[in-house]
């Protein structure tokens, strides 16, 4: 594919899931992309390999000390090597970086995101939990500074491609699918002995750890709702989930006439991010074609908000609006912890999170500070709930 000029960008969250694939794209391009800052948080051995195959000029992880022991490690030069939220925020903000990836998982690529966005990069968005703290303040800063954002989560991804060259006052509603995670026929008596390891085996993707058991609880899809509300640019009464099983069809916009228009292919994340480095165009990825005669049935079921109340939690916090979707964001994050360190169960997710919303009294959203201050306070109260074990 002809291409006059490489694109420079910045990867934060480079060992994660969707920053291996991203590296991948790039190995497999490399005519269209470069590399010039990478971030990541604990997996110091693959963030190495990646230093030595990608070359970046600008690396930062999260803790000073492993940033010492990475610099003493690097022989015949090599990048500069940052750490902490600054060192995350100066990659994010590299003078050569035209696009940076987004893929921290949780509120901590909040900061650095909004940097990047204030120092004119476009954004490939794959961290929902930035629009669900801070939808309104991110989206209005997206505006000002007249960057693109262009989602790379699969179902927001299959809206923007499904809303190409259509009129917004058109769409009636907004459907996003969910494989339903591995417990959609779990019954309620059973979901009460779930165990982390049951809970991360996702039956259709591979993600890591936080986003597969957000998938499980159906909090994942809770805050997509969330995501597409400010990406759309619609309220949450047109936004809508559908169970689909087989993860083919990735999402649907139906419009005022009864259309409906899907963006279909196999479960494979690489396409989504190669939408996003590439558009307008598409890359010619080397991956199986979905063949939908043999992919058999497809089907559509209403979510079981009894059995998974997350999803209605995130449809609570969008309604209430405020610094509610930043607490209830935090305090899933630690209750996902909690869970994977079994802590507490399974069916107390949701148990947390909904006491941390009741006890929270939410105000309206002005500046990044409001937001990062509701997100301490949701996680410190979710900790004392856990650690005082009065979950409800």
């Amino acid at each position: 594919m002809p291409c006059n000029k490489q694109k420079s960008i910045a990867i934060l969250g480079s060992t994660g899931s969707i920053g291996v694939s991203t590296l991948e794209i790039v190995a497999a391009f490399p005519e269209r992309y470069r590399v010039v800052s990478l971030s990541a948080g604990g997996n110091i051995k693959l963030l190495k390999e990646q230093i030595a195959r990608f070359k970046p000029e600008v690396v930062a992880v999260a803790d000073a000390a492993a940033a010492q022991r990475l610099r003493e490690e690097m022989v015949n030069g090599g990048p500069s090597i940052l750490s902490g939220p600054e060192g995350l925020t100066q990659c994010a903000t590299h003078v050569d970086a035209e696009m940076v990836v987004s893929a921290i998982v949780g509120a901590a690529g909040l900061v650095p995101t909004m940097a990047a966005v204030r120092a004119g990069k476009d954004i490939a968005l794959a961290n929902k939990e930035i629009l669900v703290a801070a939808g309104e303040l991110f989206m209005d800063e997206v505006e000002r500074q007249n960057v693109r954002l262009i989602p790379v989560d699969s179902e927001h991804s299959a809206i923007f491609q499904s809303l190409a060259g259509q009129r917004g006052q058109d769409v009636r509603r907004l459907i996003l699918t969910a494989s339903g995670g591995p417990f959609r026929n779990t019954t309620f008596a059973d979901l009460q002995q779930v165990k982390p390891v049951d809970a991360l085996a996702h039956p259709n993707w591979e993600m890591g750890q936080k986003i597969t058991i957000d998938s499980a609880t159906m909090m994942n899809k809770g805050l997509e709702v969330i995501e597409a509300r400010w990406l759309f640019n619609l309220p949450a009464e047109q936004i809508a989930v559908h169970i689909h099983p087989q993860s083919i069809v990735h999402s649907l916009v139906e419009y005022c006439d009864g259309a409906m228009i899907a963006q279909l292919g196999v479960p494979d994340m690489k396409t989504p991010i190669a939408y996003a480095l590439s558009w307008p165009e598409r890359l010619p990825l080397e991956q199986n074609p979905l063949d939908l005669c043999r992919c058999g049935d497809l089907s559509f079921s209403t979510p079981d908000l009894e059995r998974f109340p997350c999803l209605g939690l995130a449809y609570q916090a969008l309604e209430v609006g405020g610094t509610c979707p930043a607490v209830m964001n935090a305090a899933n994050e630690i209750a996902v912890a909690a869970f994977l360190q079994e802590r507490i169960s399974f069916l107390q997710i949701p148990a947390v999170i909904a006491q941390v919303m009741e006890n929270h009294k939410a105000v309206s959203v002005t500046e990044i500070t409001q937001v990062l201050a509701a997100d301490s306070w949701g996680r410190q109260r979710a900790e004392h709930i856990i650690t005082q074990g009065v979950v409800r």
